[in-house]
């Protein structure tokens, strides 16, 4: 057997607020029929004023660990678009609220990719023997990123935040993740950005235009992208594992859009109904995304041990990652 990073626990935290697609009708001139032809989300949750990313996360890593029956880790990972500040990075105040002490803490920013990219982070930590137990977390507050009038994107968003506790193991063990793909493709960072705010184009620039601080999405481009990239990588995945997409017993695709969901499953061969979604309750949480999901998954009685779960996830940057996950037996 090989050491490699073994999922112990998940966990998952939205905000109580609930906007459904009813509150949202007369404010964008949409409908409830509009948004969940187009997009399969029913409601979603927002962070109250007030509320930081780091809130939200520090929940959904409690859940975790008390999942994992663990009150400390030697490292958190968070994968996030929607950082407490420019700087200094979030996860060390994560760490903090937690009470964890002095350990290692640091984000990762690939947006709706982001978790994937820190699992491989944290996988990685694991087999070079750098750590024993770390803590991933996928957190978001979209909402202060979308202008409230964005009639496309506003419907689309939603906040809150998953997480899970890694720790070392074994191959062939139960909660054992691998083999890892990741790529990017910067010349489409156009396709999926906020503008200003960066050393690019300053939030305050003169002569700026405020909708540049919002994040903006080329919806058209993003979904032909998004089923692409994700089949292409879920597919080496199960190459480098020599595997078939009729083993998956689950797929855990990013919560972009109902519609990306289904071409990915016709594209992967993969029954629609054994894809895992909660984009419907909580609509498109970004890095959030597929740890939500896992954890909805988890809560449903829809994961058993033993499983084989293959994520997959597409976001700004261009990014996009893979992995595969031999479900384990969690306590509830």
């Amino acid at each position: 057997m090989t050491r490699c990073a073994v999922l112990t626990a998940v966990g998952g935290y939205l905000p109580p607020t609930v906007v459904t697609n009813e509150d949202l009708a007369g404010q964008l001139d949409t409908s409830d029929e509009w948004i969940r032809t187009r997009t399969g989300i029913s409601r979603r949750h927002r962070a109250a004023p007030g509320t930081a990313t780091s809130d939200l996360a520090a929940e959904a890593a409690s859940q975790a660990m008390r999942c994992a029956g663990m009150d400390s880790v030697d490292v958190v990972i968070l994968a996030t678009t929607t950082p407490d500040r420019p700087c200094p990075a979030t996860a060390p105040t994560i760490a903090a609220k937690l009470g964890l002490g002095p350990v290692a803490a640091y984000d990762v920013s690939a947006v709706c990719s982001g978790f994937l990219y820190g699992l491989a982070t944290a996988s990685g930590l694991i087999v070079a023997d750098l750590a024993e137990t770390v803590l991933v977390i996928g957190a978001e507050t979209y909402s202060s990123l979308v202008h409230p009038d964005d009639r496309s994107n506003a419907v689309l968003f939603g906040d809150g935040a998953g997480a899970v506790v890694l720790r070392s193991g074994e191959t062939g063990e139960l909660g054992a993740l691998g083999p890892f793909d990741l790529g990017s493709d910067g010349s489409g960072r156009d396709l999926i950005t906020v503008r200003a705010g960066g050393s690019e184009q300053w939030a305050e620039e003169p002569g700026s235009r405020m909708r540049d601080a919002y994040f903006s999405m080329s919806g058209r481009e993003v979904f032909r992208n998004a089923v692409q990239h994700m089949n292409r990588s879920a597919r080496r995945v199960l190459d480098k594992a020599d595997l078939d997409a009729d083993q998956v017993d689950w797929l855990v695709g990013h919560q972009a859009n109902a519609r990306i969901l289904r071409s990915l499953t016709d594209s992967l061969g993969i029954p629609e109904e054994r894809s895992i979604s909660n984009i419907d309750l909580v609509g498109n949480t970004a890095a959030a995304s597929i740890p939500l999901a896992l954890e909805h998954g988890h809560r449903e009685g829809l994961l058993k041990p033993g499983d084989l779960v293959l994520l997959t996830a597409f976001g700004g940057g261009l990014t996009w990652g893979s992995t595969l996950l031999t479900w384990p037996a969690l306590a509830r």
